[in-house]
């Protein structure tokens, strides 16, 4: 017998410490392990030999902390502003380094700053930095070394240690701490001792710029929780008891399965269950997409979390807590989200080579230049320099900066990026899965069309079935209401049928066709083909009769919005199939897919259906976004290699997202996928420039021909690169 269980990781700074905490687990025996760099978790299945204790100790001993779930209940287990002590102390050190920072590099590079005892101002203002605000990155090194393994962490922390180390000894024991000593802006190449130069706004910028990405990034996978919050808290809170007759309020988690409960209009379920008495119409939107409310009576079930659009009903409990469709579809985003591919970085993939190069490289250095006979301050600068060189300043701005321009003008355009992990799927996309309600549609239902019987004007058929529905709270009423109003006397609802009164001395009926013709009041030819024609096409025919006779038909639909086909057409101009996927019916389904230009049409589904849908394509090869908005797409947004959440939609498929379009307008969606591949493009150009510079740049400084002022004047028109070439971002249409 095996048990399932998701670890929460602390501590994991890159994807090779993911890597790392994955084979550790899997050694031992009987564990699978599943460890994931984005959401910080690790699933792990394990055999009744093991215990969750030694599985946590485990990961305790490769360096990392673990921590087991709480207990999930339906209520969520933190609030949504629930404190994160790792990310507030990173943001702590990012903001006194940069206040400590801006100084030292002021000094470096102004010679008018350079006062008489500017380079141990400098130390001091440095010291706190390149030690307490580059400590994550030390941190992680030395754990790194005790694995044997590299990565940026290591770079950087070596590259800071060394330029700082190398400032520390050129203060005290070389000629850089005399007084009135200032950077000349000498740009020959010569051998130096370099005990007369300071390299500590190397350490302090570089610790700064890459705290500024590490708090980023941080920041973004922080987030990966919150669709799940974000669903837990759909469940309704309180719930009314009837026991004995007599209704008694309770927190909705205590309720037990065979209690009955109340549900008034306008409230949500508590719980799964059966309705005991009653009818209304259920809006069961969230789970099914589909806009009509579902008729419910004495027999039907009914879910959790959905609302009670119009009467009173009486439900018995069949499902609570942990066993409820809303935990299903929670366990449903949190599965998909826990099995997203892992976002390797560049950055990191290079630096498994590219490190111990830099160290070996470093190191030969000193050992070339010893063997020669110079003196031996002089192969210790060369073999600094080395490390200096590598030092990725450059590297450090080249994700954040790309980042925050490319998010910034997102931002602008009403695109909101999630970060890195959405930037690197945009590129292989090919398939984009659309849902229908909400997304391609407006989501609500509207009149479309009116048809009045011979010898009845369709305005007389629009104003008295409007006067009559403005006494009814159900959705298509509304839709027929549409801001009509007026006196309606003797008003009755029949539930699931229609309604009947009095308005303006006539006996008005409106409902389905059928309670016409049980009424004595059928429908003529002309009506009938109305009706027909429209449920062909997936609308909804509404039938009008007062004073004895059938008058006309309305018919109501959920729109398609007026942008949606050109939206369409710019996903196939990116090359990217589209394809129609929806819990409506198929006939619904099929007209708005002929409507906007999809041939690729799935209607019906459920919110599980929808997630088996995007792994069948994924299982096909195809690299899948999916755009959608309500709490039914969160499970399968999250599963998609990129998720796109309309910002007009429920908080839980936004959460579950990559990218989020503030306004409802589906071409935004494309505009976010061209954005996206032209920001992780200018990420990747960065990339390539900073490993570039430093690729040109070691040789020199191996030969110790690269001074300090040539050496800063290259670090700093790196940077100045990489900062303009994202700054391109901001001119993006």
């Amino acid at each position: 017998m095996t048990t399932d269980v998701e670890l929460t990781i602390s501590g994991m700074t890159c994807a090779s410490c993911a890597n790392r905490i994955e084979r550790k687990l899997n050694k031992l025996d009987g564990v699978e392990a599943s460890v994931n760099y984005a959401t910080e978790k690790a699933r792990v299945r394990f055999a009744e030999t093991v215990t969750p204790e030694a599985l946590l100790r485990t990961v305790e001993a490769a360096g990392y902390s673990a921590a087991l779930p709480p207990e999930r209940t339906n209520e969520p287990q933190d609030g949504p502003d629930r404190g994160d002590p790792e990310l507030d102390a990173l943001r702590n050190q990012l903001v006194v380094s940069a206040l400590l920072t801006v100084p030292v590099i002021a000094m470096a590079m102004v010679p008018a700053l350079q006062v008489e005892y500017w380079q141990w101002l400098s130390l001091t203002l440095a010291a706190p930095v390149a030690v307490w605000g580059a400590w994550p990155f030390h941190r992680a090194a030395v754990l790194n070394a005790r694995h044997g393994a590299t990565t940026m962490d290591t770079l950087v922390s070596v590259g800071v240690t060394a330029a700082f180390g190398w400032s520390l000894v050129a203060l005290l024991w070389g000629s850089a701490g005399e007084p009135g000593m200032t950077h000349a802006f000498e740009l020959s190449v010569n051998r130096t001792d370099g005990l007369s130069n300071i390299y500590l706004e190397t350490a302090a910028g570089v610790t700064t710029f890459l705290l500024a990405g590490r708090w980023f990034e941080k920041r973004s996978k922080r987030r990966a929780g919150d669709a799940l919050r974000a669903l837990l808290d759909l469940g309704a809170k309180d719930v009314v008891v009837l026991r004995d007759g007599v209704e008694t309020p309770l927190p909705a988690d205590r309720l037990a399965v065979g209690d009955v409960f109340v549900v008034r209009p306008g409230e949500k379920v508590a719980t799964d269950g059966v309705v005991e008495s009653g009818t209304s119409a259920v809006d069961a939107s969230m789970l099914t997409g589909e806009p009509v409310p579902v008729e419910v009576g004495p027999g039907d079930a009914v879910t959790g979390a959905t609302v009670n659009a119009g009467g009173r009903l009486v439900v018995r409990a069949t499902r609570v807590g942990s066993d409820t469709r809303l935990a299903q579809m929670a366990r449903l985003v949190e599965e998909a989200q826990s099995g997203k591919a892992r976002a390797q970085r560049l950055a990191d993939r290079v630096s498994g080579v590219f490190v111990p190069i830099v160290i070996a490289l470093a190191v030969g250095t000193l050992g070339f230049w010893l063997g020669t006979g110079v003196e031996t301050s002089a192969a210790f600068a060369a073999a600094v320099s080395v490390l200096i060189i590598a030092c990725p300043c450059a590297l450090g701005l080249a994700t954040p900066t790309a980042l925050l321009v490319g998010t910034g003008r997102g931002a602008q355009l009403g695109i909101l990026v999630r970060g890195p992990e959405a930037l690197e799927q945009t590129r292989r996309v090919d398939t984009v899965v659309l849902d229908k309600t909400g997304t391609v549609t407006t989501g609500r239902m509207t009149l479309v069309d009116v048809v009045a019987a011979d010898g009845t004007g369709p305005a007389d058929v629009r104003r008295l079935a409007g006067v009559l529905e403005s006494a009814s709270e159900h959705p298509i009423a509304r839709a027929v209401a549409d801001g009509h109003t007026g006196a309606v006397e003797d008003f009755v609802n029949l539930p699931g049928r229609g309604v009947r009164g009095s308005v303006e001395g006539h006996d008005v009926v409106v409902g389905r066709p059928a309670l016409l013709a049980e009424l004595g009041h059928p429908l003529p030819d002309r009506l009938v083909d109305t009706v027909d024609r429209a449920e062909a096409a997936g609308r909804t025919a509404v039938a009008v009769a007062w004073d004895g006779a059938a008058r006309g038909v309305l018919v109501v639909a959920d729109g398609v919005k007026d942008t949606s086909a050109e939206a369409v057409s710019r996903f196939r101009a990116l090359g990217l199939a589209p394809v129609l996927l929806t819990g409506d019916n198929e006939r619904a389904a099929r007209a708005v897919a002929r409507e906007v230009g999809i041939d690729d049409v799935v209607a019906g589904v459920m919110p599980e259906d929808k997630v088996e849908h995007v792994r069948r394509l994924q299982a096909e090869g195809r690299v899948v976004a999916m755009v959608g908005d309500g709490v039914n797409d969160a499970a399968a947004l999250a599963q998609a290699d990129l998720g796109i959440a309309m910002g007009a939609g429920a908080d839980v498929a936004i959460e579950a997202s990559d990218l989020t379009l503030v306004r409802g307008d589906l071409r935004v969606a494309a505009d976010a996928v061209r954005l996206s591949r032209r920001t992780l493009g200018t990420i990747r150009s960065n990339l390539v420039w900073a490993f570039g510079y430093n690729v040109a740049a070691l040789p020199l400084a191996a030969a110790g021909l690269l001074n300090p002022m040539l050496a800063g004047a290259a670090m700093a028109l790196s940077s100045v690169f990489v900062v303009a070439n994202s700054l391109r971002l901001r001119t993006f249409r």
